[in-house]
């Protein structure tokens, strides 16, 4: 193996590359500079504010020693350069879609004082563009506000925007829209994908571009898809998406990621491969084979997992933060750079989490805690201090201080007293869709002919008989005669034996997208809720009425306050429950346990927290502090089942791990 240079002369070097002494201050203008900048080249000419822009000396107004960024993040030779200093990635990994934008900085605070110096992140397409030509940048969406964090803190960024991302995010991150043709092949060169591939990126990179090192920015390399090794369906494909970056003004670094089933199919010319990976076997493998492959170049690992993700009816898993450890350590003396994944998990808010399938459907958790650096609530780890005090050693230059935890609060118990069944619910509803046969989400002819991404759906249809029903349900459809649960139609289950029954009955089925595919190579067939025609006794049902339960906050908007009752002595489930939560103080960060509930969502202030389940692991929603008002909080749950009789608040997740010690 390649000699390398010692950790702590490379970080040696850069920290001159970086030029300390005059970091932030002129960091801060440069981020000025480029925000001004931004808005002159939007006035319309002749405006006042136009002509007065136009007389300022843009190019003075740069420092000098930014002003002549050429090299940007080079491959030189086993080494990376940036401009004339070697440079050494000691990256971490955090999700602003997945960390509410007010704990942005908090989170990359602790980032910077563990001793990293770069951050990565993927780009959610599914959410950044909900509708074919509709696009969100706000909020918890805003890219550009997360980047410029980043700088004026001084961390380095990796892009990596997809457009598949994985991630464990439903579909991969792909828009669902994209299963309306039912001849979609995704991650292909299939015109019907590479035309909304086209027009996404066609606005995504006008966002990026002026956020790149040689215009000033951040963003030192940019990622081309990702792990595409390992599903290889169309050569064509990488090659389509490396010139769709560079077309559209991508001048950095670029790179590909694959892991161990697919590095050997992943590797592209003119593009830096990089592995991802979890032990040390592993490590030794991956980067002989890079040697072999690409010569001598430097070496990444583009994800070294710090843990894992969670399945519903699952363990928790987590991995030993001295294994942790003794890897990173291994992974640097080989001469190679690391990103951590993750070094903050966040949460899967809402219904955004992805799901696996080989043998086994398997749909991930709300919570994306991932066991990484980071709690979920941004927590510090055993495996931080460990990680800052290895960082620190190879420094050269002191560490930031840790930034101090955010408080946390368990309050009272919280009583729900008003109820409304979701069949009383349905008047409430926008008008269903009336079809003769039954239509899966997607396809539904919905938000602006995009069909349904996320939620439930509520199929709707009239019986005279009793027998066996049976199609194909997915992911997990209750079936209700009348308003009477009679079992559930998922994977496993695929036929119910309806009950006799006198003269015309109504026949429900409650179908609940869990998470779409987010790895493997059955990504095109991810269309949820009812696929095709349901039939009893071998004979297909007709004339469906069919109502879209997306949940959004939109849909909560439909229900005011004399549409809700006192709760009944014995409910009609499902049901959505209202509560207030009442804070005289400032909010602090919170987690809810649900004892006694059986499955739903739970919704506070109309922001969705995300699923909860009694099969577990995950036994506590992270509730952000941040979302909360001083004073009147309104909490509703959806439930499929069963209520208990409080929600409970502790100041600890319940997921089977103590987050200080191992």
């Amino acid at each position: 193996m390649l000699a390398a240079v010692p950790p702590s002369r490379a970080m040696s070097k850069w920290s001159v590359g970086r030029k300390p002494s005059r970091t932030l201050g002129l960091l801060l203008l440069v981020i000025l500079s480029y925000l001004v900048l931004r808005r002159y080249l939007h006035l319309k000419p002749g405006s006042c504010d136009h002509n007065v822009a136009q007389r300022l000396d843009w190019y003075n107004l740069v420092p000098a020693w930014l002003r002549h960024r050429q090299s940007g993040l080079q491959a030189n030779g086993q080494h990376f350069m940036l401009e004339d200093s070697t440079f050494w990635i000691f990256g971490g990994s955090v999700h602003y879609f997945r960390v509410p934008k007010e704990y942005w900085r908090d989170r990359l605070l602790k980032m910077k004082a563990c001793g990293l110096n770069t951050l990565t992140t993927y780009v959610p397409w599914n959410l950044h563009e909900p509708e074919r030509g509709k696009f969100d940048f706000s909020g918890n969406l805003d890219l550009e506000a997360f980047v410029l964090l980043a700088a004026e803190i001084g961390l380095w960024v990796i892009l990596r925007p997809g457009p598949y991302i994985c991630s464990e995010i439903d579909l991969g991150g792909l828009p669902s829209w994209l299963l309306q043709d039912s001849g979609m092949r995704l991650r292909t060169t299939y015109k019907g994908f590479t035309e909304a591939v086209d027009l996404y990126f066609d606005h995504l990179m006008s966002r990026v571009v002026p956020l790149q090192y040689k215009h000033g920015g951040p963003i030192i390399a940019v990622q081309v898809e990702n792990e595409y090794g390992s599903y290889n369906r169309d050569p064509a494909y990488m090659p389509y998406i490396k010139k769709a970056l560079e077309d559209r003004g991508i001048v950095e670094l670029l790179l590909t990621s694959d892991n161990k089933d697919g590095l050997q199919k992943g590797v592209m010319d003119g593009v830096l491969a990089t592995i991802n990976l979890q032990s040390q076997h592993e490590l030794q493998l991956l980067t002989n084979f890079l040697l072999s492959v690409q010569r001598v170049q430097p070496k990444m690992v583009m994800e070294y997992w710090t843990g894992w993700f969670d399945s519903w009816g699952g363990p928790h898993n987590i991995l030993d933060s001295s294994e942790v450890l003794k890897t990173v350590s291994a992974i640097l003396d080989a001469g190679s750079s690391i990103n951590l994944y993750m070094f903050h998990g966040g949460t899967n808010f809402g219904f955004i989490n992805g799901a696996m399938h080989f043998h086994d459907y398997k749909s991930d958790v709300t919570s994306y805690d991932y066991d990484a650096v980071l709690t979920e609530a941004g927590d510090y780890t055993a495996k931080y201090f460990k990680l800052r005090s290895f960082f620190g050693s190879i420094s050269g230059v002191p560490l930031p201080p840790q930034p101090d935890l955010l408080p946390k609060i368990a309050y009272e118990p919280l009583s729900l007293n008003f109820y409304l069944s979701l069949w009383d619910a349905l008047q409430y509803m926008e008008e269903p869709v009336n079809s003769e046969k039954p239509v899966n989400m997607e396809n539904l002819p919905i938000n602006n002919g995009n069909g349904q991404s996320f939620g439930y759906t509520l199929y709707e249809t009239t019986i005279a008989s009793s027998g066996v029903l049976s199609g194909l349900v997915r992911d997990r459809g209750q079936v209700f005669v009348n308003t009477v649960s009679i079992g559930f139609l998922d994977y496993e289950k695929k036929k119910i034996v309806i009950p006799l029954i006198q003269g015309y009955t109504r026949l429900r089925i409650l179908v609940e997208n869990r998470g779409r595919v987010n790895y493997g190579d059955n990504i095109d067939d991810q269309r949820k809720g009812l696929i095709g025609n349901i039939y009893l006794n071998d004979s297909p049902l007709k004339k469906f009425r069919i109502y879209s339960l997306d949940m959004k906050k939109s849909f909560f908007q439909r229900f005011s306050v004399d549409k809700w009752s006192p709760i009944p002595a014995v409910p009609t489930f499902p049901a959505f429950f209202l509560g207030v939560l009442s804070i005289s103080l400032s909010p602090f960060d919170t987690f809810m346990k649900l004892e006694g509930w059986e499955k739903g969502v739970v919704f506070i202030n109309g922001q969705n927290l995300g699923r909860y389940w009694n099969i577990g692991p995950q036994e506590t929603l992270y509730l952000p502090g941040a979302w909360l008002d001083q004073g009147i909080n309104q909490v509703i749950v959806f439930e499929e089942k069963m209520a208990g009789p409080v929600i409970q608040f502790t100041e600890t997740p319940h997921l089977g791990r103590n987050q200080y010690l191992d």
